[in-house]
This record gives C-alpha cells, structure tokens and sequence, in this order.
C-alpha cells in the first residue's frame, strides 16, 4: 500500500479539492438513485470534522469538454444537502471559482469538470488551475481512476494527495481479494461473452486456485471442447482462446469449474418450459434448445467448491438471472456465498452492473464483504492493469 489517507494529512484550516464520482441517474430534475451520493459522505463528514473545507470535483454524463446545460450538477444539490446534513454552494465555472471561494457554505461543488477540455486530455496546465484552488487532493473516486484525466491523474502530481474513505475502503479490498489474499482463493466469472472478458480470465488463471466460468462464456468453453451447444449463446471465433485459457490454467494450477448440468429451453423467456441436461464435451443439444442457467449438480459443485475458499471474488451472474427460473443458480451460489462470509470463513468481493444487480435480487449484497459499484475500473484492476488514478496516488 504506497498511497496515503486522510489521517496522514492535515487538513485544518485547508481546502481539500476531493474528486468524487456522484454521476447518479436523474428524471425530471430529481436524483432517482443516490448510492454513489451516499457513498461519499464518509470522506466529506471526516475533512469537515478535521476542520478542512471540501471541494468537490465531479462529472456528471458526457459533455465532451463543452458546457451543456442538461448535464450541470445543480439537480444533485437536493440530493447532496440531503446525505451530507450540510449546506452546499454550487460554483458555476472555473473562472468563478478563480475569483474566491464562497466561504459561507460548509462545502463547495465545482461545476461539471468535463466542462473543460483539458480534463479528459489530462491537461498539465488546466490540472495546475485546479490545483490553485486548495491545498491537498483527495481521490474518492475509485470508479474513475481507470481514466487517466486532470482530476484523476494530473492533480494527484500537483498537491499533496490521499484516498478517500471510499477509495481507501475499495483499494483495501481488492488488495485482500487478489493481490495478496488468504488463499485458497477462487473467482466466479459470469455473464454472456467471453469476448469481453478474456484478458480478465488469463490474468485471473494464474493467480488463483478455483475459477467458475458460469453464464453465456460457459457455453463458449464447452463447445470448444466439442459439445453441441444447440442455439445456446455462444462465441465460435474464441473457440481456441478458451481452449488455450483452460491450457493456462491447468499449466498454473487453477482448476477451472465449467457447469455439469444446465437448464435448457426452446425460449428465452420468463417461466419458460425448461428441462435438466446433462453437459460436457459430449453433450448434444437440439437446434433449437439453449442453456440458460446451471443445473443442480452444478450448483452442488459450486458449493462444494465455495466450501473449501477463504477468499471469493465474483463479477458477472451463472446464468439468465433477469428471467425466473433461470435465476436459480446464482441466487443459490451468492447465498452459499454469504452463508460463509457470515460465518467469517469467507472473505468475499464483488463487483459490476450485472454482478451488484444479482446479488440484491438474491438478497445478500449486505453479507458480501465488499462490493463494487466501480465497474470499469473494477474489471480492470482484476485484469492486473495499472489504473492512473491509483497510480497516481502512489507517486
């Protein structure tokens, strides 16, 4: 761990330029979802307690270094004054911002920073204008440090620079799960391609010691291994990269758990008629049968497999969890999953869309140990990519 945290800085009497990631959804004016609002509220409670004044540099959409009104942060204000209990001042522009802080609010949010070009080009020069603004950097934005950006990147360079709360609790994490963790350690990778997830599964092969490849990737594996795979979801062009990724793994010694049985229909759809088959290389499915979820002997498996873990990390779902009863498997697997982390034999992170969406739908996201909601930024780092916001910090 080579980066600092808010209690090894001083912050009485100083402004603390904190990047945030507040880029909640918002209909009609209103923020309809204010997770990642909460989620920031730790940080900023901890620099006013230690007498420090909070700025905060956020995004909000895709403006591309233009001011577009539709996606000024002045609708998340409600949202904001609401979690933090505190008082907070929109600054317009970088230009006002220039001109003086508003001393009267307890914390200030600088408009939309992808207002300016120079943020997503990493500009020396507009870094050093925000730079000029206060006396230390804070990096709570852990969803955004895989972009090498002014308020990412650049600034950590200019100021003296710490994690938040959040970026701390998220870096603690994934140092826990993969780059040193209690092992045995095993991961379940899930979801529909193997296309979108093939630099993750070589990395992770030859640093653990159980992988689960469940979902649509699964069907991509047992068909290059020769099963009929029916009109299952599948990936022919990436038939050799997942023979040579299970060559990785058994070379490295991670054994690598494909399903066994699997449910299969004639129709992607909710309550579809389905039956259990058995899979393998030698399975044979019909034409116009597809798997979309693991059967029960797979679950059995997974389960044994989970038993014998210290350590867990999850992304991506075992099946069509969106459709009953193709949930099945993944509801069934998270809750063996949280039944250990209760029990305190499991350390277990998670992290993406699909992942945080499943695992609330199983009912146990509050049993994990850690979950992510960085999801770019969480698949790179289990990929083993340098990320610049985290890189950054540890200059």
């Amino acid at each position: 761990m080579g980066w600092k945290t808010l209690d090894d800085m001083e912050l009485g009497g100083r402004t603390v330029l904190v990047r945030v990631d507040i880029n909640v959804p918002v209909e009609d004016g209103r923020v309809t979802d204010a997770t990642r609002i909460e989620r920031i509220v730790l940080t900023v409670a901890d620099i006013l307690a230690a007498g420090g004044k909070p700025l905060l540099l956020a995004h909000f959409g895709r403006p591309k270094g233009k001011v577009v009104p539709e996606m000024s942060l002045k609708p998340l204000l409600p949202a904001l004054e609401g979690a933090l209990g505190r008082s907070v001042a929109l600054i317009d522009s970088l230009e006002t911002a220039e001109q003086g802080l508003n001393a009267d609010a307890d914390v200030l949010l600088l408009e939309n920073i992808r207002f300016y070009p120079g943020e997503e080009a990493n500009d020396e020069g507009f870094a050093r204008r925000l730079a000029a603004l206060g006396d230390i950097y804070c990096n709570d934005a852990f969803s955004a440090a895989h972009r090498a950006h002014a308020s990412t990147e650049a600034l950590a360079r200019l100021l003296p620079a710490c994690a938040g709360r959040l970026m701390q609790a998220e870096l603690s994490a994934l140092e826990a799960a993969l780059a040193t963790p209690e092992r045995p350690v095993g991961a379940v990778v899930g979801g529909a391609k193997v296309s979108t997830k093939i630099e993750l599964l070589e990395n992770l092969v030859n640093r653990l010691d159980v992988l689960v490849i469940g979902g649509g990737m699964a069907n991509t594996f047992l068909a290059a291994l020769g099963a009929d795979m029916g009109a299952s979801l599948k990936e022919p062009d990436f038939y050799g990269t997942a023979r040579d990724i299970l060559a990785q793994a058994d070379k490295a010694g991670c054994r690598v758990i494909l399903p066994v049985d699997g449910l299969v229909a004639r129709a992607f759809a909710e309550g579809a008629a389905h039956e259990v088959m058995a899979l393998g290389p030698d399975a044979k499915l019909a034409a116009d049968q597809m798997v979309l979820d693991a059967g029960p002997e797979s679950i059995a498996v997974l389960q044994a497999a989970f038993a014998g873990l210290k350590t867990l990390i999850w992304n991506g779902p075992m099946g069509a969890f969106e459709i009953a009863p193709f949930d099945t498997a993944t509801v069934a697997a998270a809750q063996a999953a949280a039944r250990q982390t209760r029990a305190g034999t499991l350390i277990s992170v998670a992290g993406g869309g699909d992942t945080v969406a499943a695992l609330n739908q199983a009912g146990v996201a509050d049993d994990f140990t850690y979950i992510s909601t960085a999801g770019g930024a969480f698949l790179e780092w289990m990929e083993g990519k340098e990320l610049p916001g985290v890189a950054a910090l540890n200059s």
